[in-house]
Formats: C-alpha cells, structure tokens, sequence
C-alpha cells in the first residue's frame, strides 16, 4: 500500500481542519506526560501507585478523543435541534447539584451516579449547553435582523439574556471562577454575533446585579463561598506570613518557586519537585509544571497551541456559510482560551486563585470528556465547510 493511498484513507477518517486535530492531540500528549509527573505527589499522598493514577487519566483521555471523533462525524445544524433541551436539562441538573451534590474539596459541583459511584460535576454539561443554546440564539437574531419585516422571527431580549443569568447565576455560588469564566465567554460570543449594544450592556448590568444579590444572601444560603471569594482575593494582594497555616497563599509562592526553578529550558520530564508541594499540581497548577519541567520554551509552546487554536476558529468563522456554524465553532473556541488563559494568568499570579482546570491538559473527568466533545464539534463544522466548498476552494487550501 502506497504512502499516498495511506494518507488519502487518513484524510477520509479524520476530516475537517487538520491543524485543529493536531493541536488536539500535541495537549492530549503533553496532558499524559505533566500528569504523570505531577500525580506522583498525589500517588504518595494516597499510599498508590503513579501508573494507577495515569492508566485513568489515559482512559478518560481517549474516551474523550473517541467522542470528539463520534461528534465530528454528526451535522453540526442538529445541534441546534438538541440545543433547548440541553439548556432545560442542564438548568435542572444545576438546581439539583445546588440543593444535593456531592461536595467534594469544599464545594458541592458534583452529582453522584446511582448504583455507579462516578461523579460527574454538572457545570461543564452547563457550558456546552449554554454555549450552544446562546449560538443558535444569536444566529436566528442575524436571521431576524435580514428580516425585520416577519415578526415570527423577532428574538426578545430575554430569550438571549435570562437563560446566561440562571445557568451562570446557579453555578456561581459553590463554582465562582467557572460561572465568570462562561459569563465572560456568553458576553464575548455576543459582541462577536454582533448582538445589540442594549442586549450586551442588559446582560452586564443584570450579571451584576445578580452578584450583588449572592453576596447579600450568604448569611441565608450556606453554599454561597463568599468567604471563600474574600480569602482568595485578600491572599493575592496580601503576603502569608505562615505558609502552613495559608493555603492559598502557600500554593501562589509554591507556584512562583516552580516557575523560578524552570528557567529557559526546565529541569526535564520528571525531574520537577513543586508538585510535592502544590495540593493541587496535577490539575489547578499544571502550568507551573510545565514550566518547571519544561521552561519558559515548553509554556510559550502550550501557549501557542491555544493561539493556534483559535486562529483556526476565527477563520472557520469567516468561511462558514451557516450563522449558526460560526458562532457555535467561535463560541466553543472562546470557552476553551478564556479558562486556559485565567489557569495561566493563575499560575504565573496575573490573577487570584480560580481554581480552574487547563482544558485538555489538567487530570480530570467530566472537564476532559467535555472539552473532547467541544473540539469535534469545532471540528463538525470545520467538516462541514469541507465538504461543501468548491473543489477550487479546497485545492487552494
């Protein structure tokens, strides 16, 4: 069998935009080897072993490949059809996560599994949801602003507005950092879906006026963190005289010494020693560990590979002929470079304490699954772009 023939069958398996592919899976390589790394602490901690904790991670991970190759397979247009639904579940999934999750860590965002026992943390459905919903949404309103004479197709303010504050506002008070973080990314996916000025600035006031509102219920519903949101501000910009009796501040100067000892090129694969000392260097410090393993070269690398990203994106967003393909595409691009840059903009004291995971790098569950569905639904409409342009179009490419 000759090359040609090899890489043209390749090509027909994995369609759509290469570089997004590749990308996907340079973080899904440097994921196996930081986490193997740093879940030695962990291992140690646990009195386990290290392969035990990597043989998991590797099976999410290509669990999460799989599904990213399911989804890149499916019409990217029926994801609007599922996009209500998604939203309905994933509002009721949040209500119930508040009232009776597991809490895990301090925080109650996860619901148990009957008779299973896997824990599944409901805001990154939320997020996939949301994001969907609110491209659909913004797409119909480019159909209604085409239009403006058939009032079917007029979208009111609140079908846009209201369903960012309940899914943002009910993963708030136990999840701070990740309702900003898609707040931020529904605010930019607006501005971007040249959404009205009204909307935008609506959505901005409400959003704080719905903090303002958990602030001033924490003394009436427990799961409100307030004090945990005071604690993390006040160590950023105040020192910790004790770094055993502050652990947040403890884990930003653990982080600085990491970043300190990379230099240039790093220590080398395996040869750090802060993820004995960050609790959490496997998942919320993962980029210290990059950098101390693979230096300030190995960070602007992960960096790039973000940036890459989302210049792949913005040009699905200009080459794709559906509204509706563009938004979701940029939409989820923005969710994925939004978290990685606040867990960078963390671990390098930019910002305080979030708490956020390095998508498809970090050791996690439901986060790897869904961030693995987001990158084929990128991919979805990268495919379909393919296979409708003109053969010109794609011998140009």
């Amino acid at each position: 069998m000759s090359l040609e023939v090899i890489r043209s069958r390749f090509a027909a398996l994995l369609q759509g935009d290469k570089f997004i592919w590749l990308i996907a899976t340079l973080l899904a390589l440097v994921s196996i080897l930081v986490v193997y790394s740093s879940s030695e602490a962990l291992a140690m901690r646990q009195n386990a072993g290290t392969e035990s904790f990597l043989v998991k991670h590797v099976v999410i991970l290509v669990s999460s490949m799989v599904l990213m190759y399911v989804c890149h397979n499916i019409n990217f247009t029926r994801y609007s059809k599922y996009s209500k639904y998604m939203l309905i579940a994933a509002i009721i999934m949040l209500a119930y996560t508040l009232l009776f999750g597991a809490n895990i860590n301090g925080a109650a965002r996860w619901i148990k599994i009957p008779f299973i026992g896997i824990t599944v943390q409901t805001s990154d459905f939320a997020k996939v949801a949301l994001i969907m919903y609110v491209a659909r949404t913004l797409a119909l309103m480019q159909e209604a602003a085409a239009d403006p004479k058939n009032p079917a197709k007029q979208i009111s303010l609140g079908e846009l507005v209201l369903p960012i504050l309940m899914v943002c506002g009910l993963i708030a008070p136990v999840d701070l950092s990740t309702a900003l973080s898609l707040f931020f990314t529904c605010m930019l996916l607006m501005i971007i879906g040249s959404a009205n000025l009204r909307d935008i600035f609506s959505l901005l006031m409400l959003g704080l006026g719905l903090f303002a509102c958990l602030v001033a219920l924490e003394d009436y519903i427990p799961a409100i963190r307030v004090k945990t949101w005071e604690s993390r501000v006040s160590d950023f910009f105040t020192a910790p005289a004790d770094l055993t009796t502050a652990e947040m501040g403890g884990q930003v100067i653990q982080a600085k010494m990491a970043i300190a000892k990379g230099g240039l090129l790093g220590a080398g694969p395996g040869n750090g020693t802060q993820a004995h000392f960050l609790p959490h260097a496997y998942s919320d410090y993962i980029f210290c560990i990059i950098i101390e393993e693979y230096g300030f070269i190995g960070a602007v690398a992960v960096l790039a590979l973000y940036l890459m990203l989302l210049l792949r994106c913005i040009r699905l967003v200009t080459k794709s002929p559906k509204a509706f393909g563009s938004m979701l595409a940029i939409g989820f691009c923005l969710a994925i470079i939004v978290q990685a840059f606040i867990h960078m903009s963390v671990n390098v004291s930019l910002v305080p304490v979030t708490g956020l995971t390095l998508p498809f790098v970090s050791m996690g569950g439901t986060s790897l699954i869904f961030t693995g569905i987001m990158f084929g639904i990128i991919l979805s409409v990268s495919r379909y772009i393919e296979t409708t342009a003109n053969p010109e179009d794609l011998a140009a490419k």
